[in-house]
């Protein structure tokens, strides 16, 4: 007998109900084996300079904002920190200091990373390092613009900075990389490896290069490299990687990832790739660049990090949502785990999203994930369509697995429709496995953590102080740091600029620009160091320094410098000038195309003088000692109608400040 119409109706909807609410069973299971090694999740401070205004936090904010990031079982609980090698030239949102200015000179007090990781290893003795170069100082390149000009050069260089970690502050470093996102120099990989066994860095890992194809033919080319590399290193990998790495049997990390703005969509594009890195392309690792964004909002890539603490002038930070996304892994697992096999522990939902299972041999955690297409957009690569739908989930617990009674249950839900906040981290009710199975309804944008684990803490603190633009009339005289150490809230864009003894009673101690040889950048570097602070909304500002400088050379200081970043070179703001052959300019250019005024001026070379720049209602006025030396009209010229101020030189050359002043 045939059906009606209506019977056909009523079957398709209950063939639609039971489709979309019957749980399928995913196994989850240790029989038959396991999966790769489990490394842990990282964040990179550097690339360059992202951490730069961390350090000038007072307490008790400082440690709170480290404590967010490191301390196991509290926060984000990374278990990997990366951090660049300064180099002495731009790198993204600044410059970071050499250990070695030129070939005879040697000092590992000099930036900010030191203290980092020792604040890290602090709270997590446990924690993994890893090193890696963006720019290097001129005299590697001997005039070439290359590291590998002379490799025997750049090895001992990095080689040192590996003995200098551990001599000088007992910090390890387990891994390190080549050249972060250029070209990789095989001779220069082997002799680093050989460099490293003879002087007793054995445990020191190469982390290769950064570039997944190339160093992957190479591997396969090579087998003295094959033994040399360790882990294969690929950036913004968009969760896949080519069977042809795969088959190189390599550790594979994506050892540079994330780049987004930490707002939800952020933590979604975190919480997708954390998982589906191993998913789709077997990365045992995931490191967020960057780690905290400590660096000015108007420098490149405003707020792309696990979470933001710019302000140490206020206390004020925000614990983003990236923060317990990253939780849901590392505080139910730790490096050593082994990830489950494809297929009974690790795979794609039926209806969208992903899951991972991790095991020590004892404890069993598992991580759920269903973020939608657009609410976990990554800045890059670009993500083709998706579907993810509500759904039931039935898991399948076998092998040592099956007599587990009890999982406890962690759970986050990102909410894009603005009638109330994301719920995020949230402890709820463990859930009994019946005869080896349990079963969950999750929804669209959530993630759950399912784990035998009685680990797991929503950590936190008082509120910070609220936020609070850069004040003013600020000062600072530069006494009251540790030499070599960086000034506070000043963030260089080329060049570097350190605290030293100016061997002088009226001037104790100054901020040095101490780079007089062009790096071997990474990008491009600037042709005029240049440092710059404050507030990039300044339209009309009064700032003076005292400034003493050498032969052949000069000081300037400026205002509504438009760029920062890779992109300084060519920014536009107002430069007063002054130069040891007793002359001055003004530009509208860090670039010096068009001299808006020009004159004599009375200054030596050797003695301090004072500089002071002056805008005020459209109109910029230049000073040195007290004299005008010239008066404008802003209203053309390309100059910007706002921007940071800074202080730099012309030339990269030796000068030293003193007894800076805003109002």
């Amino acid at each position: 007998m045939g059906k009606t119409r209506l019977q056909i109706l009523f079957l398709g909807l209950l063939f639609e109900f039971i489709s979309r609410h019957s749980a399928l069973p995913y196994v989850v299971s240790d029989v038959g084996g396991l999966g790769r090694r489990y490394d842990g999740i990282g964040g990179l401070s550097g690339g360059g300079a992202t951490s730069r205004l961390l350090v000038n936090y007072s307490e008790p904010y400082r440690s709170e904002i480290l404590d967010y990031l490191f301390k196991p079982n509290f926060g984000a609980s990374l278990t990997l920190l990366k951090v660049e090698i300064g180099g002495d030239s731009q790198s993204t949102d600044g410059t970071e200091s050499s250990h070695m200015h030129t070939s005879d000179d040697e000092n590992y007090q000099r930036g900010y990373e030191w203290w980092l990781m020792k604040e890290a290893k602090k709270r997590n003795p446990n924690i993994k390092l890893y090193g890696l170069p963006w720019a290097f100082p001129g005299w590697i390149g001997n005039g070439t613009h290359s590291p590998y000009a002379n490799i025997d050069v750049t090895v001992d260089y990095i080689s040192r900075w590996i003995q200098g970690a551990k001599t000088h502050h007992n910090l390890t470093i387990d891994y390190i990389g080549i050249w972060n996102e250029r070209p990789f120099n095989l001779p220069y990989i082997k002799l680093l490896r050989k460099t490293l066994d003879q002087r007793g860095l054995k445990g020191t890992l190469i982390v290769a290069a950064d570039n997944l194809e190339l160093i992957s033919i190479a591997i396969h080319n090579d087998r003295e490299l094959a033994k040399d590399v360790a882990v294969i290193g690929v950036h913004y990998p968009g969760t896949t990687v080519t069977n042809y790495t795969l088959e190189t049997g390599k550790t594979i990390w994506s050892s540079e990832d994330f780049s987004t703005f930490n707002d939800d969509i952020g933590a979604g594009c975190w919480a997708r790739i954390l998982n589906q890195n191993y998913v789709n392309g077997m990365m045992t690792c995931t490191i967020s660049w960057n780690l905290v964004a400590s660096y000015y909002d108007a420098l490149p890539y405003k707020r792309t990090a696990l979470m933001t603490a710019n302000e140490p002038w206020s206390g004020y930070y925000d614990v983003t949502d990236t923060i317990w996304i990253t939780a849901h892994t590392t505080q139910f697992s730790q490096p050593g785990w082994m990830y489950l096999r494809h297929g009974a522990g690790v795979q794609h939902l039926d209806k969208g999203g992903s899951f991972v299972s991790l095991t020590d041999g004892t404890n069993l955690t598992i991580i759920v994930e269903t973020m939608t297409h657009d609410h976990s957009l990554c800045v890059r690569p670009y993500l083709p369509p998706y579907d993810v739908a509500a759904q039931n989930v039935t898991f399948n617990l076998q092998g040592s697995f099956v007599k587990i009674s009890t999982l406890n249950v962690w759970s986050s839900k990102l909410r894009f429709d603005g009638q109330q906040p994301s719920s995020m981290f949230v402890k709820n009710k463990p859930i009994k496995v019946v005869k080896g199975s349990f079963t969950f309804t999750i929804g669209p944008d959530e993630i759950y953590t399912f784990t035998t684990s009685v680990m797991g803490r929503k950590g936190s603190y008082q509120a910070p102080p609220p936020s609070k633009p850069f004040p003013l009339p600020y000062s600072d005289n530069f006494d009251n740091y540790p030499l070599y150490s960086e000034a506070s809230n000043f963030a260089d864009q080329a060049g570097v600029w350190e605290i030293r003894d100016s061997n002088n009673s009226s001037h104790k101690y100054v901020m040095e620009q101490v780079v007089t040889d062009y790096p071997v950048y990474w990008c491009e570097a600037a042709r005029s160091p240049v440092s710059v602070i404050g507030n990039y909304s300044w339209r009309d500002i009064n700032v003076a320094v005292d400034v003493i400088i050498g032969a052949n050379g000069g000081a300037f200081l400026a205002h509504r410098i438009k760029s920062g970043g890779c992109q300084v070179r060519h920014s536009l703001g107002l430069f007063f000038m002054v130069y040891s052959n007793a002359t001055f300019s003004v530009y509208n250019g860090i670039d010096r195309q068009v001299c808006l005024s020009t004159g004599k001026v009375n200054v030596n070379p050797g003695s301090w003088f004072n500089m002071q720049l002056l805008i005020k209602d459209n109109e910029a006025s230049g000073f040195v000692g007290g004299k005008l030396l010239f008066s404008l009209k802003l209203e053309k010229d390309g100059i910007p109608n706002k921007g940071f101020v800074a202080i730099g030189t012309p030339e990269y050359t030796w000068a030293q400040f003193d007894n800076f002043k805003l109002v």
